[in-house]
């Protein structure tokens, strides 16, 4: 079977041909990969700055793929597979409704084998049921960009005016969610990205410009996608009263010193930890409804180590997304 391996960080994937997976408890599907979305966070995992506890791993988790054997749903059943792949479902925070924190959470991609492969096997539970209405190709980065935009959009509250600080696969789908649902969105991007700017605004931001400006009025939230630290101090700056930013990333350079100033009047800075069943199942929901309309970039999965090249430089709109399989 074909797959991409990182043996260890700084080392671009590898080409191999491993073992076919196969089911080895209950619970688990065998599943076919069509496609699978590539991630800031593989570059995370592939620069050591978020650690992996086994390698050599398959990376990879925005799967979406056709179930070929297993319990919980039928051969051929159409199922994407998102970063959180398997929780205890006995400690506190899965007892409480908030599984993203668990202790003994696993990953896809990391602790679990994922998607830069042609199969993979998950756990059932931790698998959605995909609409009809979008294709292999888009529904990919639904899977962890659009999740974790939901998300942070949640934690936002219910701001009017929202600050997107990096205008990429997160910020470009929910960024459509906020405008759909009445919201006021500002877009913030590297300086100089004129085109940058321009996609967002034909996304429905209200106003773009560079992450260096003060945007044309305060606002209620800023969402920071960029893992760049000082763009939290920015964003802060950038409130009104009783405003909050929110980090949606999973590594971020350190943020620098503030000043109380910055934080008074209720202002708050919060953090985006994993994704939980339940935003997934309002993301796929409200996919169609809205309709998300996801910009990808298609590579095939011997070209995965460009592609992930390609979003560190920044060099496409949207996301990127690996054709492995059959679509």
């Amino acid at each position: 079977m074909r797959a991409m391996l990182l043996d260890a960080p700084h080392r671009p994937l590898r080409a191999a041909d491993i073992p076919e997976p196969a089911v080895s408890g209950a619970g688990q599907v065998l599943i076919e990969v069509a496609t699978c979305g590539v991630c800031r966070t593989d570059l995370h995992l592939l620069d050591g700055e978020v650690g992996v506890p086994r390698p050599p791993v398959v990376l990879g988790h925005q799967i979406v793929g056709r179930v070929l054997s297993g319990e919980g749903f039928e051969p051929g059943a159409r199922v994407g597979v998102p970063w959180l792949g398997w929780t205890c479902g006995e400690c506190r925070f899965c007892m409480s409704g908030r599984e993203n924190l668990c202790p003994r959470a696993r990953f896809t991609g990391r602790d679990i084998d994922g998607g830069f492969a042609e199969r993979t096997v998950a756990d059932a539970r931790f698998c959605f049921a995909l609409p009809d209405g979008i294709d292999d190709l888009h529904a990919a980065p639904l899977l962890c960009a659009g999740l974790i935009g939901l998300r942070a959009l949640r934690l936002a509250g219910d701001p009017e005016r929202v600050g997107l600080y990096g205008f990429g696969a997160s910020a470009h789908l929910i960024g459509q969610v906020a405008a759909w649902e009445g919201r006021r969105v500002f877009a913030f991007t590297r300086p100089g990205d004129d085109e940058g700017q321009a996609f967002a605004r034909s996304l429905g931001a209200e106003w773009a410009g560079s992450s260096d400006e003060a945007p044309p009025e305060p606002l209620d939230a800023a969402i920071v996608f960029a893992p760049v630290g000082a763009l939290v101090v920015t964003a802060l700056r950038a409130l009104d009263r009783g405003g909050v930013v929110v980090c949606a990333g999973i590594h971020m350079s350190d943020i620098p010193s503030l000043r109380y100033a910055d934080l008074w009047e209720e202002r708050q800075i919060r953090s985006v930890a994993n994704l939980t069943r339940r935003d997934g199942e309002e993301l796929l929901a409200l996919a169609p409804r809205v309709p998300l309309r996801p910009t990808v970039t298609p590579y095939p999965l011997e070209r995965v180590n460009d592609a992930l090249e390609d979003l560190r430089a920044g060099r496409f709109e949207g996301a990127a997304v690996l054709e492995i399989g059959r679509q």
